[in-house]
């Protein structure tokens, strides 16, 4: 009897939706990132919620797409030294 192989290709092009915290520092905060993640990578990006001082940026952003392609917008945000945090649903609910 012959047994399947599971698929790795499926798990990394299935769609995910995933709501991020993300910090900004006083230097990085008139960067823009959420336009460049949408440009640089097939995500749909939508802020949900948004705070930005002089002195920090927090904004809630909403990421959607393939799972491979929403783990690289994280990790390229991270790169640019944006920190970036998963959102606590149970949290914002309400």
């Amino acid at each position: 009897m012959a047994t399947k192989k599971k698929s790795t290709a499926t798990k990394s092009t299935s769609p995910t939706q995933q709501r991020l915290w993300l910090m900004y520092p006083p230097k990085l905060i008139k960067q823009p990132f959420i336009w460049e993640i949408g440009h640089k990578f097939k995500v749909v990006t939508n802020i949900r919620q948004a705070s930005v001082t002089d002195e920090i940026g927090i904004v809630c952003l909403e990421l959607d797409g393939a799972r491979d392609e929403v783990k690289a917008a994280i990790k390229w945000l991270e790169e640019q030294g944006v920190n970036v945090e998963p959102v606590e649903i149970g949290v914002i609910a309400g």
